[in-house]
């Protein structure tokens, strides 16, 4: 099997918001928690203020951009 037969996830960062994950099984965080995907797009906090990492709540949307 080569390195071009293996599935994999389609990733697209949104421009000041989180990042879109579509056909993962799992996301592993910055501490190596593995978090099962449950959904066939999943939203990954980029800006580290969401209340529900890793996955985005929308909270960038309140941070001001400078």
């Amino acid at each position: 099997m080569s390195e071009n037969d293996i599935p994999h996830a389609d990733v697209v960062l949104q421009p000041h918001g989180p990042m879109l994950i579509r056909g993962a099984a799992t996301v592993q965080d910055e501490d190596g928690v593995v978090h099962p995907v449950e959904r066939p797009v999943v939203a990954v906090c980029r800006c580290g203020k969401s209340s529900r990492l890793p996955w985005c709540d929308s909270t960038h949307k309140l941070i001001p951009r400078g």
